[in-house]
């Protein structure tokens, strides 16, 4: 005997009864319905007001017993219908290849899909499983780089910082060292490197936000695919042509520039001070760039020397940095004129000097040779060599310790000095400069290469 379907409702929630009672005056509740009334308010029926106890409901067995049957009859029809074309009333058997949605029989002859590659549905969720599994594992492997990417932007938070203590404490240093420094000056380069540093740390804090976005977004977009894995094949394949994977950009490049700009702040630092009270002090032609020097370099305070440590640096992996040998370069690009300089080697036994192309990579191991941007000199194994291709032997009299370095831009020419023997160069390259040249230093010795000053005359021109 079929019930009509209000006699199988609760009264309180509206819904088929699950697990009902029924009370003593004949009225029957979903179970937790009539304990949620009674929580509420004073133990009577919600129908007829007739009070009870707690004692006097039942379990109404028989009305649920029919209720699940008719819950269980809901969902196998559910399922059918699922299984069902809605317009032929036919058991979807196939699945169209360009349309990426099942069909059945009827729908395969007609116009829609009458030309149409169709397979079975077996086979077909079989290939879209396999295609969800690729794109779940693109997906999570964006995501783990992405998480890896955003760790290495929170050390980078943190070393900003640091490099902001640090270059506080060499301006500070230095403005010391001058014993009549301006008070103004100081401050309004203090005030630049909190500038600086604020809106570097503000940068990377936005940039950190956008990786905690796409972190949570690429892993919603995971948890999508692996709920839609879930399902049961029909509905998978109903759902699979609207699945599209995440285009993530992923990647270091974005990091560029985003650490400190040390050198603006420290470089020559002395030399742009005290020309304002035209008196003479020492300039240096080059200075070091911190953000590019491996981590086994040491570099002096005011970026005119570096050594090799066997004790790595704590640094950020930024992408401007060397990351596979010793090397560091100068801060300043040299794209025109003539430019020269001098480096004390002294006992350094173990070094290469010179210019190198902008453009070359820093996570890579290349080859010092003109033909990978690289024109210089060195010194191994008590033998100074021009490194070209192949490295040419130099023949010295003894061991220079002290190099110039010449390089003219503009007429393509790259030479070595031995500065305390002028009369002719080392060595000399030609080359057509394409591209903008840095100031090159590598070094494995424990012994410093450093940049020597030059003595600059500050006049002021009378009109």
């Amino acid at each position: 005997m079929s019930l009509p379907e209000e006699d199988l409702t609760c009264p309180i929630c509206h819904e088929i009864f699950s697990d009902p009672v029924v009370l003593s005056c004949s009225h029957s509740f979903c179970r937790r319905c009539q304990e949620r009334c009674w929580d509420a308010r004073l133990r009577e029926c919600p129908v007829c007001r007739k009070k009870t106890s707690k004692s006097s409901h039942f379990p109404n067995l028989a009305l649920k017993n029919i209720c699940e049957a008719v819950v269980s009859r809901r969902e196998v029809e559910a399922v059918e219908e699922r299984l069902m074309c809605p317009l032929h009333r036919e058991k979807y058997k196939l699945f169209c290849l360009e349309d990426k949605e099942p069909i059945c029989v009827v729908c395969q002859c007609s116009k829609a899909h009458k030309d149409h590659k169709c397979s079975p549905v077996e086979e077909a969720a079989t290939d879209c499983k396999d295609k969800l599994n690729e794109s779940l594992k693109s997906l999570q492997d964006k995501l783990d780089k992405l998480k890896m990417i955003h760790r290495a932007s929170a050390d980078m938070f943190k070393h900003i910082k640091e490099q902001a203590v640090e270059t506080r404490r060499l301006i500070r240093g230095q403005f010391e060292q001058l014993r009549q420094m301006l008070n103004r000056e100081e401050e309004a380069r203090l005030a630049a490197v909190k500038r600086e540093e604020e809106e570097k740390m503000a940068n990377m804090n936005d940039k950190m936000k956008e990786l905690s976005a796409e972190v949570l977004s690429l892993a919603e977009s995971v948890g999508d695919v692996r709920q839609l894995l879930k399902e049961d094949d029909m509905v998978l394949l109903k759902k699979f042509k609207d699945h599209k994977d995440r285009n993530t950009t992923l990647g270091s490049d974005y990091m560029c520039g985003a650490l400190l700009d040390v050198t603006n702040h420290v470089s020559n630092l002395k030399y742009r001070v005290w020309e304002k009270m035209l008196e003479h002090i020492d300039y240096t032609p080059v200075t070091l760039d911190p953000n590019t020097a491996h981590p086994c370099l040491i570099l002096s305070d005011d970026l005119t020397s570096c050594h090799y440590s066997d004790r790595m640096n704590c640094c950020p992996d930024n992408p401007e940095r060397f990351h596979i040998s010793a090397e560091v370069v100068g801060a300043a690009a040299l794209g025109s004129g003539s430019h020269r300089w001098v480096v004390q080697t002294g006992s350094n036994r173990d070094w290469l000097l010179g210019v190198v192309s902008s453009s070359i990579p820093r996570n890579s191991e290349v080859n010092a040779r003109p033909e990978n941007g690289f024109w210089t000199l060195c010194f191994r194994d008590g033998q100074v060599k021009a490194m070209t291709s192949p490295p040419t032997p130099l023949e010295v009299s003894r061991v220079p310790e002290r190099i110039k370095v010449h390089v003219d831009y503009d007429k393509g020419t790259v030479m070595f000095w031995d500065d305390d023997d002028d009369d002719s160069p080392l060595h000399v390259y030609e080359q057509t400069f394409s591209q903008t040249l840095l100031p090159y230093f590598y070094t494995q010795s424990s012994h410093p290469l450093r940049i020597l000053p030059e003595r600059v005359l500050v006049t002021k021109l009378r009109q």
